[in-house]
C-alpha cells in the first residue's frame, strides 16, 4: 500500500474533494484524522475507512480559528504519535465580481480559503518538521487565471498558490524534508458545483476533454503527492482540469 504507516490531516474532509480523499488515502493504509465543522456527516466517512481495515477519526475545525488547528495536531499526534501528511481542502466559492462583491463576503472568501490554508500550513510545518512529510495545498485553475464573477475566490486561490511555493522554499532551505505543493483542479463535481444537468452540461463544454472531472482525479493526485512517489516534487503546482488551461 502506498500510505502504509502514515497518518494524514484533511480539512474540508466531510465533503466533496477533501472526502474523496480520505477514502482513497485510507485505501492505501493511511491513518486519517478528519477535520470539518459538519460533525453529522463525519461518521459515515470514519465507517467508511474502518470497513478499509484503517483508523480515522473526527476532529471539529473551523479553519479560521488557529486554537481549532492547534487542539486538532494535539489530538492526531496524541492518538498516532505523529503526522505525514496534511491536506487543505476547505474551502468556499462566493460570487461576485469586483464591483459586486460585499466587503464582508471578500473577507469570508478570504478568511476560510487563504487564512485556513495559512494556518493549516503552518501548524503542519510544525507538526512535520522533525521527520519530514507532505503538505498539499488545494488551490484551483482560477488561481492561475482570473474568472470574472468570483474575484473574492480567484484573489484566495491565487494566495494559495504562491503561499505554497513560499512555505515550500522555508521548508527546503530549513532542511526540514517537508514538501509543500498545490493542486489546480478544473471544475469537479462537488456540491459547490450543484447537480442541475444544463449548468454541467455548460461547464463540460468548457473542458476540452468534454467533461468536468470527479472527485477521485483529484484523491489520486493528491495520493501521488501524499506518498514517496513525489518525493522529489516541491514549490510545484499540478493542474488536473481537462484541458481547461491548455486552451
Amino acid at each position: 500500500m502506498r500510505l502504509q504507516g502514515k497518518v494524514a490531516v484533511i480539512s474540508g474532509a466531510c465533503s466533496g474533494l477533501g472526502k474523496a480523499t480520505a477514502i482513497r488515502f485510507a485505501q492505501e493504509g493511511a491513518k486519517i484524522v478528519l477535520g470539518d465543522i459538519n460533525e453529522q456527516a463525519a461518521q459515515s466517512i470514519i465507517n467508511e475507512i474502518l470497513a478499509l481495515g484503517s483508523e480515522g477519526f473526527f476532529v471539529r475545525l473551523d479553519v479560521r480559528d488557529e486554537s481549532n488547528w492547534i487542539e486538532l495536531f494535539a489530538q492526531a499526534q496524541s492518538r498516532f504519535g505523529k503526522v505525514d501528511v496534511v491536506m487543505n481542502s476547505a474551502g468556499i466559492a462566493v460570487l461576485g465580481n469586483v464591483e459586486d462583491v460585499s466587503y464582508e463576503d471578500w473577507k469570508r472568501e478570504l478568511d476560510v480559503n487563504l487564512n485556513g490554508t495559512f494556518l493549516g500550513t503552518k501548524h503542519g510545518m510544525k507538526a512535520l518538521k522533525a521527520h519530514g512529510g507532505s503538505i498539499i495545498n488545494l488551490s484551483s485553475i482560477e488561481g492561475i487565471v482570473g474568472i470574472d464573477t468570483y474575484a473574492a475566490y480567484s484573489a484566495g486561490k491565487a494566495g494559495v498558490r504562491n503561499l505554497t511555493k513560499s512555505a515550500a522554499l522555508h521548508a527546503g532551505r530549513k532542511g526540514y524534508k517537508v514538501r509543500v505543493n498545490s493542486i489546480h483542479p478544473g471544475y469537479i463535481k462537488t456540491p459547490m458545483i450543484g447537480d442541475d444537468p444544463a449548468e454541467l452540461e455548460r461547464l463540460g463544454k468548457l473542458h476540452p476533454i468534454g467533461h468536468i472531472g470527479e472527485p477521485i482525479d483529484i484523491a489520486n493526485m493528491a495520493l501521488f503527492l501524499a506518498s514517496d512517489e513525489s518525493k522529489f516534487a516541491t514549490g510545484a503546482e499540478f493542474v488536473i482540469d481537462g484541458g481547461f488551461l491548455a486552451q
